[in-house]
């Protein structure tokens, strides 16, 4: 994984400046995360703390958060203990991917208390541990361990806290070179899962990166070992000696003749390459000189780390801090997964549904298509009242003068012979009437599948956008419209106002632009919130979120970053050109019966907009509940 114990190193070093600092407010967004807002150095700073099983880090952050309406336990206990706390001290176990927070706070009686908060970014068994270090006993974790799941380490209140356990490998910092190379001799590895297997907290990522540093040097690296044997009286370097040996004189056999065994000096060129690029990688982070960076590999996967790179072949990028990269690595990664997996029914009910309309709307086209020859029936019908003279019961067919086409040409009209000539006639008419009834129907049914299939569109567009707190919200409204069962058994509060969540982006000067990432929000924004002289946009015909931008007197920065918003948060978020229309909310109605999220609009102007998640992120962001 790319946070490794280097990158844990750096985020302790850029974490000191917390040092002394007082904890305001904790929240827990979500089961895995915790977020502190800390006053430090006269600035406000929120730290992400996250046990996420896939992206565990701990990290500033600029990223705005939902927070339930009702808190964890864990986040109580946390806010009990450690919130109005001093932080006292920050650290890293050795160079595994463990940090400490120690902090000291008074209790309710005033004393003094003191807490420690264990970070374990251990990939699916990473974890927060409040412990009380007077009694070594866990307090609570954000996730628990329970004896059913591991008999060697339990994470349970009242429970003495154990350290993960030991893999009895070298800290990276205090080798020397004689250790470098006896654990090298010792390895029956290839020379990076050497480096992973002996050293703690090396990932995968910096054991290549090491490699690839000593073959930039010339080593000559994954080589095999070479050796060969030779009769003691030969004439041998000994320069290229490793060891000689001789047989055994206790054993019974026979004494071989003397040889000595030689190694290629390219091996320990190897060698000395490698320890050369590892020493060198090690004296910075001794030293702390990091260069957080991040970029494509030669697979084209992205990758990052608290030290520059060479396997970085493209979109090489540079960061301040190592939250920075993170913060660009991780982006909402994890939220997106969590929102995936929550809605991972509501995507395969809604692909069902589009299906199944698809499939109704093919059936609707070959009825119109029948349906479409109606005309021809009422000609037919009329040709034979116009020649029942000629007609006798018990003719299949007749062949008559069509005078309804100019050429005149004749027609063969096919007869039931059971049926005398004024029933073959009203046959005809009976049928003439079914189709043309139908076909008024059909076209109902068109536009009514038309318009189901544009409402699945945008749900769909809408869970790809979707944040965690969103998630209810399209539930609500696919309940309320009856295609899914309300889950919450127990009546939900309702909000007073019965406002939905809303996201507001601040434009570059200084101007809010709320932006719809569902029907409910959509409907909120645009049709009881905005004012008449808002400008509202939309991606035109293309699935999106409804933008409101909340003034009447704003710049071209302004309306391209609105604009912005609206490719960004569409069905065309990949595309270029994306067409964005914009006009007054005064122009913007919803129909009558309409689905939720529909409007129709006039008064518009086009403008063409190429979504740049970079310009989304500069933006400042809020969320309100």
């Amino acid at each position: 994984m790319a946070l490794d114990g280097i990158v844990t190193r750096a985020i302790v070093q850029e974490l000191q400046v917390l040092v002394g600092s007082r904890i305001n407010k904790i929240h827990q967004p979500t089961e895995n995360d915790i977020v502190f807002q800390i006053r430090a150095q006269r600035d406000n700073r929120k730290l992400v703390l996250s046990a996420n099983p896939t992206y565990p880090r701990v990290q500033f952050t600029e990223q705005s958060f939902m927070n339930p309406q009702e808190a964890p336990m864990f986040c109580m206990l946390l806010r009990k203990h450690c919130e109005s706390g001093i932080i006292e001290g920050i650290e890293q176990v050795g160079m595994e991917r463990i940090i400490h927070f120690h902090i000291r706070q008074r209790d309710e009686l005033g004393d003094v208390s003191l807490k420690k908060i264990v970070i374990e970014l251990m990939g699916r068994h990473s974890n927060l541990i409040l412990v009380d270090p007077a009694t070594g006993n866990i307090l609570d974790g954000i996730h628990h361990v329970t004896p059913a799941i591991s008999s060697y380490r339990i994470v349970m209140p009242g429970f003495s806290y154990q350290e993960p356990p030991q893999q009895h490998k070298l800290n990276p910092l205090d080798v020397e070179q004689p250790q470098f190379a006896q654990a090298y001799r010792e390895s029956p590895d290839p020379s990076s899962r050497f480096i992973v297997n002996a050293f703690t907290g090396m990932s995968p990522l910096i054991a290549d990166e090491i490699v690839q540093r000593a073959l930039n040097n010339g080593a000559q690296l994954e080589t095999p070992q070479i050796t060969y044997t030779e009769p003691a009286n030969s004439a041998t370097d000994t320069d290229n000696t490793v060891n000689a040996h001789t047989s055994d004189s206790h054993d019974s056999t026979p004494p071989a003749e003397p040889s000595t065994t030689v190694v290629l000096n390219a091996v320990r060129l190897e060698q000395e390459a490698l320890w050369s690029a590892f020493a060198a990688l090690m004296d910075t982070v001794r030293t702390g000189e990091f260069a957080p960076s991040s970029g494509l590999n030669s697979r084209g996967k992205i990758i990052f780390s608290a030290v520059p790179l060479t396997q970085v072949v493209d979109e090489a990028k540079s960061y301040d801090s190592i939250s920075a990269c993170m913060e660009a690595y991780y982006g909402d990664k994890a939220e997106r997964d969590t929102v995936k997996q929550k809605t991972s029914d509501l995507l395969r009910f809604l692909q069902n549904e589009r299906s199944k309309n698809i499939k109704k709307l093919d059936n609707l086209h070959k009825d119109q298509l029948e349906a479409g020859d109606a005309e021809k029936y009422r000609i037919q019908g009329e040709l034979l009242f116009a020649s029942l003279h000629q007609i006798s019961r018990g003719d299949k067919q007749i062949e008559l003068v069509n005078f309804y086409d100019e050429e005149q040409r004749p027609i063969t009209i096919a007869l039931d012979p059971q049926l005398n000539p004024s029933d073959n006639a009203q046959r005809y008419f009976k049928r003439y009437n079914k189709y043309k009834n139908s076909l008024a129907v059909i076209e109902e049914q068109l536009i009514k599948t038309h318009a189901e299939i544009a409402y699945l569109d945008s749900l769909l567009q809408q869970l790809q956008s979707a944040a965690l707190q969103d998630i209810d919200e399209i539930r609500e409204e696919l309940a309320e419209q009856g295609y899914v069962r309300n889950r919450n058994k127990k009546a939900k509060k309702k909000k007073k106002d019965n406002r939905p969540t809303l996201h507001i982006y601040t434009s570059s000067e200084g101007i809010e632009m709320y932006v719809g990432k569902n029907n409910l929000q959509n409907e909120y924004i645009t049709n009881k919130m905005a004012s008449n002289n808002d400008t509202w946009l939309h991606t035109k015909d293309i699935p999106g979120s409804h933008v409101v931008i909340r003034s009447s007197e704003y710049g071209d920065a302004t309306l391209a970053e609105a604009a912005q918003l609206a490719a960004y948060f569409s069905q065309a978020k990949e595309s270029s050109s994306v067409p964005v229309d914009y006009t007054q909310i005064r122009h913007v109605h919803k129909p009558n019966g309409a689905k939720p999220g529909f409007v129709i609009y006039d008064h518009q102007t086009t403008l063409f907009i190429t979504p740049e998640a970079d310009v989304i992120k500069k933006l400042t962001s809020t969320i309100k509940a």
